[in-house]
């Protein structure tokens, strides 16, 4: 879904706009500037939209194609926002086994958005991980930095319900 529109419509402020200015002076001309001026840029918007990756073109005189297959090809890098909750699928062997998958998809229709996306409150945003070392607890999602384990369908409106 990279290529999905975002439900929130991109901002920034005066000062976003300032420090990524200063980071493409300080590149234009660099060899190999293209990654470290999408990372700085993630950094200071949280994200690399449309909007921002003309920008950081613009600043370095690339093409927009290449600006574009860098953000889309390296899984660092996100198009869409991140919501204040950050909710994370474990899709890894030992919990795809017990039904994360089942529950993937169940977040995908309580929250009424895809994978990558956030929805349009800023509140939540969804993804799909691998492995994240709590097997033991399969199958397994987390929410920003907290871990919900031996889940099934049903516990997810109590759990979303904690950060409405």
């Amino acid at each position: 879904m990279a290529n999905r529109k975002s439900a929130i419509p991109f901002s920034s402020t005066p000062e976003q706009d300032q420090k990524l200015e200063e980071v493409l002076q300080e590149l234009r001309g660099t060899q190999g500037a293209v990654m470290p001026a999408l990372q700085k840029a993630q950094e200071i918007y949280g994200y690399l939209p449309i909007e921002v990756q003309q920008r950081v073109a613009a600043g370095l005189n690339v093409p927009l194609e290449e600006i574009y297959g860098v953000s889309t090809f390296y899984s660092q890098f996100t198009l869409n926002p991140k919501g204040q909750y950050k909710v994370s699928v474990c899709l890894g062997t030992a919990c795809y086994v017990k039904g994360s998958g089942d529950i993937y998809n169940a977040l995908k229709e309580k929250l009424g958005i895809d994978g990558g996306e956030c929805t349009a409150d800023g509140k939540f945003s969804l993804d799909a991980c691998r492995c994240i070392g709590a097997c033991g607890l399969a199958p397994v999602i987390t929410i920003n930095d907290e871990v919900y384990g031996r889940l099934i369908v049903d516990d997810l409106d109590e759990i979303l319900a904690r950060y409405k």
